[in-house]
């Protein structure tokens, strides 16, 4: 396996993104401390991201909104816009382009590039240039951290350092010193459980990770990722292998008002739609439906096979099925959240028929309605028509929400 002798990789975040391209967007917003919140109209109880005015103050993502406005009771909450952060992503990658390749996006707000020679030669200046470009033609509010480093993973967590606005740069000949002076949870790929896990075995700092064997990372991980975690922080050319789609699905936090049964299926219409949507668009078909429901105190889940389908009809169908049994289950309890996922997929093109079920002629029928409904609202850019109940509230941004593995399409806002 190469070992390379010089910067090869840049990470690049986004400092309070949510946050910031609201600052860019809204100047009333500038220079104060702003929380990001999931609902309009007051609905909200907690905070989903805060600006790097807000950071300075102590305050971070994901926290109750009394609390901070405890801490920060000048903090400006602004409902969230996943529409105007997907247009500012499309945007700021395209003046990060017009300096280096972009190799991978990581998420809405992380990315990273190769650097090639010439540019491993002034890492500094690139960054400038980067930062200049957004700036220039994006605007000064959305400011980015960048950490370069032989790997992907070294220069994620080089670029964690110096935030925010920063620029870290780990030359292989610096390291490993550098690493060592990182807590143990700054590693990626070690989270909470992982972080037991390796102290009920002694491994307590990034250094004692460092020190393990390749063979032990692998033992202590469970699979070959703890091996490939070993090769990443002692500096070599390793590139996790692409993952392969299993799922399409959405998930969302009921505003108050919905949270209950007979208020919620109507938002779980719309999600269930949406997946579906996506499931066409990028030519799968699914045997499984998933519906999952959270209340107080526990988690609601069941699950039904289906033919290999990728129409709203029947998908419909057997949420309903899915949704008369939660009411059987659980009667008045309030719902907090709830999610859709199809599963067990197929491409378009190896669709296999179940050869005892004798539904051709319906399921054809169904997909050419599909076909026409979903040819009409790209026509228009929103959704014109729809198979069955469409509801006319509370189901702002559903299929549109920033994920940390999934940048929406415009398509997810109709």
């Amino acid at each position: 396996m190469r070992k390379p002798e010089r910067v090869e990789c840049l990470y690049l975040d986004f400092d309070g993104f949510f946050a910031s391209v609201e600052q860019q967007a809204r100047p009333e917003l500038r220079g104060r401390p702003v929380g990001v919140v999931p609902f309009s109209g007051g609905k909200a109880s907690c905070v989903i991201a805060v600006s790097k005015e807000a950071k300075a103050l102590g305050l971070s993502n994901v926290m109750g909104i009394r609390e901070a406005k405890a801490a920060c009771p000048e903090m400006v909450l602004v409902p969230q816009s996943p529409h105007l952060y997907r247009r500012a992503h499309n945007a700021l990658l395209a003046e990060i382009e017009s300096v280096v390749p972009v190799d991978t996006i990581k998420s809405i707000d992380e990315l990273a590039c190769r650097v090639d020679l010439d540019q491993s030669r002034d890492p500094v200046g690139l960054a400038e240039d980067i930062k200049a470009a957004i700036a220039e033609n994006v605007g000064p509010y959305v400011t980015c951290s960048i950490g370069f480093a032989a790997n992907r993973q070294l220069a994620k967590m080089a670029c964690k350092l110096d935030k925010p606005d920063g620029v870290t740069i780990w030359h292989p000949d610096d390291l490993p010193e550098p690493l060592f002076a990182l807590p143990i949870e700054d590693v990626p790929g070690i989270g909470s459980n992982m972080q037991t896990r390796l102290a009920r075995a002694g491994i307590l700092t990034t250094k004692d990770v460092y020190d393990l064997a390749p063979k032990q990372m692998r033992k202590l991980w469970r699979n070959v990722t703890g091996e490939r975690l070993w090769y990443a922080l002692h500096g070599y050319a390793i590139h996790a292998p692409e993952s392969k789609r299993g799922m399409f699905g959405h998930g969302r936090v009921l505003p108050p008002d919905c949270r209950n049964l007979d208020s919620a299926i109507g938002i779980a219409r719309v999600l269930l739609v949406k997946a579906a949507r996506r499931l066409r668009r990028e030519r799968y078909f699914c045997a499984g439906l998933w519906l999952w429901l959270q209340h107080v105190g526990s988690t609601w889940s069941r699950n039904v096979s289906l033919p290999v389908v990728n129409d709203d009809q029947i998908l419909l169908k057997a949420l309903s099925g899915l949704w008369e049994q939660a009411r059987d289950d659980l009667g008045r309890a309030a719902i907090f959240r709830i999610g859709v996922t199809l599963y067990d997929l197929s491409p378009a093109d190896t669709r296999q028929l179940d050869f005892l079920l004798d539904d051709d002629t319906e399921r054809q029928r169904w997909e050419a309605i599909n076909a026409a409904i979903d040819h009409l609202n790209r026509k228009y850019g929103r959704t014109m028509a729809s198979i069955g109940f469409w509801p006319a509230k509370n189901h702002e941004n559903i299929g549109g929400k920033i994920s940390y593995t999934r940048i929406p399409s415009a398509e997810d806002f109709w």
